[in-house]
Parts: structure tokens; sequence; C-alpha cells
């Protein structure tokens, strides 16, 4: 196959610089708000919470997951909320579950997660799935 010099099948190096364009350096960066951050982590934790504690992803008797996020120069410190199943392993299903949301969040992002702190809101039994949320 045939191209032309400086057509994108060539591979003779990197590309030229857009004109009148500064270097990629020095264009800025992407900021992403905490709220949109803490977003993402409580949807990873519902992901997690379902997959690690066996929450059916309707959750029954148990409130969807709440997440806050801190983010500070591509770092972002995160807390989750969420109810777990009773009887669990409560020290193994958090951990498993803080790394799965630190991965998440840090695969959708491109931020690098430095803490994720996990409160157990409630331990939910088989008996408060079957008959809904009381309050």
């Amino acid at each position: 196959m045939k191209t032309r010099p400086g057509s994108p099948g060539e591979g003779s190096g990197p590309p030229a610089p857009a004109a009148g364009l500064p270097p990629p350096a020095e264009r800025g960066a992407t900021v992403i708000p905490d709220r949109v951050v803490a977003r993402i982590a409580a949807q990873a934790a519902r992901a997690a919470q379902s997959r690690r504690a066996a929450v059916p992803p309707d959750r029954g008797g148990s409130e969807a997951p709440h997440a806050s996020a801190a983010v500070r120069t591509g770092w972002v410190r995160l807390h989750l909320t969420m109810d777990l199943p009773y009887p669990t392993d409560i020290p193994r299903v958090c951990a498993r579950i803080q790394r799965d949301v630190a991965e998440r969040v840090a695969q959708l992002t491109g931020l690098r997660v430095g803490e994720v702190l996990l409160t157990v809101r409630r331990l939910v039994t088989a008996a408060d799935s079957s008959r809904g949320r009381v309050r």
C-alpha cells in the first residue's frame, strides 16, 4: 500500500504538531469536579456491592451506596457509605469493595486514588430484604 508523505499510514514518527497550538504540556489540564468523581464512585460501589456482597441490583431492603470525593492535583480521596448483607465477612468484603471502586474510578477518570474510606451504614438481613426497608 502506498501512502503520501505525512499521511496517517506512514508510521515514520510522531504526528506533526498542529499549526498555532502550544505543546500538549502547556495547553492546560482536564478538571473533573468532585461531584462527578463521587457519582462514578457510587456507581462503582453499587456494582461492587452486588458482585462482592451478593446484594441484588434492586437492593431489596438496602439503600443505594452513597459516595463523596475530594480531588486534589491528580489524586482523589473517596468516602463510601453502604449497606451490607448479614451475615457476611465484613473486613474481607469491605477490602474487596474498596479495591474494586479504587480501580474503576482510576480507570474511568485517570486520577490516582489515595484512599477509599468505607462506612457500613447498616447490616441487612434476608427478612429486611423480603419485606422492604422500614424507616
